[in-house]
């Protein structure tokens, strides 16, 4: 249902408040290069420091600017189930395609916990469902037994994964049919080995046509040629995002790019200036800057 180049997007800022107008071509850009899904208010969009509101506001500013021309996939994960099922409700009511759901954060569930969670949700809202394992993050993630039994439900359609291992993935593919999909841009194509099916992705906030142009030779079978776009991304994802958590470095680039503000909400805080040449010269090579 969900495969293909998906961007993370980014939460543009302009003192202090969400800038709708950047939004909305940062929107349009997408569009214009053919991307697959658009997912917004995750964790590149900053979800943790936006409001109920701002949130809801994103998500609708998305949906309305998208107008049907690619799926909408609606950061609406929360640590609190209840609070998850109200996103979601909004989501489904505004016109989303789907959610996007993480684990539970911060209260680290049992594997049933998790389980629960995500089959309440389920339950109660009929739209599908992509789950969002980072325990890198969360600080507890789902296992493949979890995941197998979450696939049993009709509305959890694809799983987002970034524990960045291959054996997880293995495991997951091996025990059912959920949608893989990479949660790392440097781990997409050999994800696709195992059987993965596209990625969510950070750096297509900028390259969303060369994203597109390796998950499209994913999708046809075509590795090897996927491998040459896998090999010109690869410096560019691994570089600027082991620069500083993300989103700091993504919007540190688009800055340079006259895309967007670097302005983030504490406790998220700009890219230090000593970091920026390099970033400056990732951009360059990748041939993004002269």
């Amino acid at each position: 249902m969900f495969t293909g180049a998906m961007v993370a997007l980014v939460t543009p800022f302009h003192e202090g408040k969400v800038d709708f107008e950047t939004l909305d071509e940062l929107v349009d850009f997408q569009l214009d290069n053919g991307i697959d899904a658009i997912v917004p208010v995750g964790t590149t969009g900053e979800c943790p420091t936006l409001s109920h509101e701002e949130h809801k506001q994103v998500v609708e500013r998305v949906v309305k600017r998208v107008a049907g021309a690619t799926p909408v996939i609606a950061g609406a994960g929360s640590n609190s189930t209840a609070e998850a099922i109200e996103l979601t409700v909004y989501a489904k009511r505004i016109g989303a395609d789907a959610t996007l759901q993480v684990c539970p954060y911060y209260n680290k569930p049992s594997q049933e916990g998790f389980h629960r969670h995500f089959k309440t949700i389920a339950d109660e809202v009929d739209l599908p469902m992509v789950l969002y394992n980072i325990p890198g993050r969360c600080g507890a993630g789902l296992t493949p037994e979890t995941i197998a039994r979450l696939d049993e439900h009709e509305n959890i359609v694809a799983i987002k994964e970034a524990t960045g291992s291959l054996d997880q993935a293995s495991e997951i593919a091996m025990r059912c049919d959920i949608t893989i999909l990479s949660g790392d841009d440097s781990l997409t194509l050999p994800l696709a080995s195992i059987g993965g099916k596209g990625v969510i992705s950070v750096v297509a906030n900028i390259v969303p046509a060369d994203v597109k142009a390796m998950t499209d030779l994913i999708l046809e079978g075509d590795l090897v040629k996927a491998r040459q776009w896998h090999r010109k991304l690869f410096a560019l994802s691994k570089n600027m995002l082991t620069l500083a958590t993300n989103p700091i470095p993504i919007k540190a680039a688009m800055a340079m790019l006259d895309m967007c503000s670097d302005e983030l909400r504490l406790p998220m805080t700009p890219l230090e200036d000593s970091k920026k040449a390099a970033l400056h010269k990732t951009l360059e090579e990748y041939g993004l800057l002269s």
